[in-house]
């Protein structure tokens, strides 16, 4: 038997979105999560290898947990996601008491699998969550909804802040290379509730950066930029005793100025339905999202998306 104090934690993915494009002489990237903990007890974590920062709510949050079919778009563009380095975090959680958690890394800031040159940076990042009311029931911060029908109201309030030093991504962790690199901060607040099969959720998301239109030094009609702006995320469901969920998102994403030429203003709405067959590991899912991009010009675009799937879990 192992050391319970040691924990591993591996995961591959080999689906065409997180593998991206092959290069000659390049790592495959199918690794997603490869990292060892040690817990000298109840109150103390501290990691080395690559995972998910301690980031937005949203994006901690497995995909499995999540209400809707997808992320909202602000997770999409603001998200610090994963990265190699160390983390600590100090855990004090209780059901019936004021509980708080402090959380901080220092990693490469060049995100996952990373093959190339450094860039000669490091990403700095720390985050506090507070639950007033004490800790949710079963990890219930983990996963979206209120599945567990919490029989107290439950609240938590998270912030989370990193400086990128000469980062080379447009999204930092994420993105493609930039032609000059450039230093980012990001700031991510998230809001909770829960309580009797009703859950709200409330996300900002914020990236800034000086200088974010980077120029190809051999062809200056081309241009790179970091993804700087911000965005809120409203999210508000209600779960019924058939295991049967409404929710509904609204979201609105706004472009740093220095970019606006370059990218749209953009507002979403989401409705979706769940049916739980067993918890957030076995169920299917229905949604419909209407999204309105407002471009610098003044013009305007709409989509829609209906998006169904069922979730089969381990």
């Amino acid at each position: 038997m192992g050391d319970p104090r040691f924990l591993y934690a591996l995961q591959l993915s080999f689906a065409p979105g997180d593998v991206g494009e092959i290069h000659d002489g390049e790592n495959i990237n199918i690794i997603r999560d490869a990292i060892v903990f040690y817990r000298p007890n109840k109150h103390w974590n501290i990691g080395f290898g690559q995972t998910k920062l301690p980031g937005n709510r949203q994006r901690v949050n497995s995909s499995g947990g999540l209400q809707l079919t997808d992320r909202s778009i602000n997770n999409a563009k603001f998200t610090i996601d994963r990265d190699f380095g160390m983390q600590v975090h100090h855990l004090n959680e209780y059901l019936d008491k004021f509980s708080y958690n402090f959380k901080t890394a220092i990693t490469m800031g060049e995100g996952r699998n990373s093959t190339e040159d450094p860039d000669n940076g490091l990403a700095y990042t720390g985050k506090i969550e507070l639950f007033p009311l004490g800790a949710f029931t079963k990890d219930g911060t983990y996963f979206e909804g209120d599945i567990v029908r919490e029989k107290t109201p439950k609240v938590m309030f998270s912030g989370a802040y990193q400086y990128n030093d000469k980062a080379r991504r447009t999204q930092g962790q994420l993105g493609d290379d930039l032609f000059e690199k450039r230093d980012m901060q990001s700031l991510l607040l998230d809001g909770m509730f829960k309580y009797n099969g009703w859950a709200a959720m409330v996300a900002y998301m914020q990236r800034t950066a000086d200088d974010a239109i980077t120029v190809n030094p051999d062809d200056d009609t081309e241009t790179k930029f970091v993804y700087a702006g911000s965005g809120m995320d409203y999210q508000l469901s209600y779960i019924f005793p058939s295991n049967y969920e409404f929710i509904g998102r609204f979201s609105t994403q706004k472009m740093d100025d220095q970019v606006q030429m370059l990218a749209p203003d953009t507002k979403q709405y989401s409705f979706g339905v769940t049916k739980y067959i067993w918890e957030h590991t076995f169920k299917a899912q229905a949604e419909v999202t209407f999204d309105e991009l407002s471009y610098f010009d003044g013009s305007s675009k709409n989509n829609w998306y209906v998006r169904f799937q069922v979730e089969i879990g381990i």
